[in-house]
């Protein structure tokens, strides 16, 4: 593990929801943001609206900018982002996860909380100086963006089919070489 559970949860959501955005739009639907609630478990109010939905998807751009940004850029994203809303980090436990830190209350809307929580994963990515393990997807005809949790810092796409799109390129590159 690279960095604390609730670190790597928090990013692997932000990822998840800014690539959520590439053809096709994956939260195009309230069922789909109930299903990203749950996969990236989600805590406090849910309202399971087309409002909420539209807030949230709002944000990708946003968390976009920060994963892609370059560290001091990074660091001003974050401090943006804390500041304006009013974050104020505790330690948290509930469920099966152990303490973690929250730095909004559980009845703040689901976009802010997902904007506090990348904010704050964000945080312990930058004092680590693990801006690298954050990247674009090396598909030419993708946008995604990619974490790189892996031990040898060797992800290079955003998705299983982007990576077999390029593994299937180079094998018939590689055929068509030995014509």
């Amino acid at each position: 593990m690279v960095f604390a559970h609730d670190t790597e949860m928090a990013l692997q959501a932000a990822v998840s929801l800014v690539n959520s955005a590439e053809e096709p739009d994956t939260m195009a639907s309230v069922a789909d943001l109930d299903a990203y609630f749950e996969e990236f478990a989600y805590t406090g109010r849910h309202r399971r609206t087309q409002d909420e939905l539209a807030e949230v998807r709002v944000l990708r751009p946003t968390l976009r900018g920060l994963l892609t940004a370059d560290r001091d850029d990074a660091v001003r994203q974050v401090n943006v982002l804390l500041a304006r809303h009013h974050a104020v980090p505790r330690l948290v436990r509930h469920d099966e996860m152990d303490w973690h830190l929250h730095a909004v209350d559980d009845e703040q809307p689901l976009a802010t909380r997902i904007a506090v929580e990348t904010a704050m994963a964000m945080i312990d990515v930058i004092r680590t100086d693990e801006m690298s393990r954050l990247d674009v997807c090396a598909d030419d005809d993708c946008n995604g963006v990619v974490l790189d949790l892996s031990r040898n810092r060797s992800r290079r796409f955003c998705s299983t089919t982007c990576g077999n799109r390029n593994a299937v390129a180079a094998y018939r590159a590689r055929q068509a070489d030995r014509v």
